[in-house]
């Protein structure tokens, strides 16, 4: 009981709501569980299905085997492509290797593959705002790679180079921060005062509703946590975002035990919340390890409420396992399906 009253300050957590995982992550990750039910280990995915380190880990405890590039998978299997989404020349591969394929891309990274697509055809300059190397950047640039050119934020903009400046239109990385994007896209329509915006805003709603979260905590407390793993944007956006909020500190972490103790030195407030593919095992046990360092008080910060949900890839519906050997004897030229 004498916890309270020996600390100076009460000291609180605040919670993010919404936090963690999304409709898009969900699907991909159930696709994954229900393949290796269905048709039985390996399950063949190709790059991480979703950037979490102790996700991939867990799959893969359970048959899912993570491979870079699709030649890595023998003939006559199945691969999944990631939730970040795929260029055309993945498919051909698969193909050309005589796999079975699921696709988990989420359909709102679909949503701005399809964009790319049109306004290819309709001969636009597509200007792609987002970050060079990853895998969703890699996969829209892929849908029409003769048309798209990346930028990766606002001081790309004087590179940028435009064959007619009356037919250019913008599209983004998904998983972006909302303030970096429009700042880009202000400095792109300053030099391209006919720039077109695409016809829904391409960050997703999980990214902004995450972020706007983090605004609202970031003003409250000095310190902000982010469960999240490295490679993954939308959480690195998020400590960004809880910086310029007015955070102190923040700092990334895959696990509690990666917090430092000397963070919590003068802080009374602790903001917690996670990225976009992080399940919320992950959270309990960070709010568990601050509640032993004397953070017991959690308070909900709530900025939206969330209530998307996709239905699973249609490929699951059907028997990919015959459909793979039915490929292998096509490849060998026997009759046997």
């Amino acid at each position: 009981m004498g916890r309270m009253t020996d600390s100076p300050g009460r000291r609180r957590v605040l919670l993010a709501s919404p936090r963690g995982y999304c409709a898009g992550v969900d699907r991909a990750v159930i696709a994954v569980e229900k393949a290796l039910e269905q048709y039985g280990a390996p399950i063949y995915v190709r790059h991480e299905i979703v950037h979490n380190k102790y996700v991939v880990q867990t799959l893969e405890k359970k048959g899912a085997i993570f491979v870079e590039q699709t030649d890595e998978v023998p003939p006559g299997n199945i691969v999944m492509f990631s939730a970040h989404g795929v260029a055309p020349t993945v498919h051909d591969e698969a193909r050309a290797g005589r796999l079975a394929t699921i696709d988990a891309t989420c359909p709102l990274v679909t949503k701005v593959h399809k964009e790319a697509v049109r306004f290819a055809a309709e001969d636009y300059d597509i200007l792609l705002i987002g970050h060079e190397g990853h895998e969703e950047v890699i996969g829209t640039s892929g849908e029409a790679p003769d048309h798209i050119q990346l930028v990766d934020g606002p001081e790309d903009v004087a590179k940028v180079e435009v064959r007619d400046p009356s037919k250019v239109v913008w599209l983004s990385q998904t998983t972006l921060s909302v303030d970096e994007t429009m700042e880009t896209v202000g400095a792109l329509k300053e030099k391209f005062p006919q720039l077109i915006s695409p016809p829904s805003d391409d960050i997703c709603y999980a990214t902004q509703n995450r972020q706007l979260a983090v605004k609202e905590m970031g003003a409250q407390a000095e310190l902000v946590i982010v469960v999240g793993s490295r490679n993954s944007s939308n959480s690195k956006r998020l400590v960004e975002v809880a910086k310029l909020a007015g955070s102190a500190a923040a700092h990334l972490v895959d696990f509690a035990d990666e917090i430092e103790e000397s963070w919590l030195e003068g802080v009374t407030t602790v903001g917690v919340t996670s990225g976009a593919s992080v399940p919320d095992v992950l959270v309990e046990q960070v709010l568990e390890w601050l509640s032993r360092r004397g953070f017991e008080d959690v308070e909900i910060v709530k900025a939206a409420e969330e209530s998307i949900t996709f239905s699973l890839p249609k490929e699951l519906r059907r028997d990919l396992r015959e459909e793979a050997a039915a490929l292998m004897a096509e490849r060998t030229g026997g009759a046997q399906a």
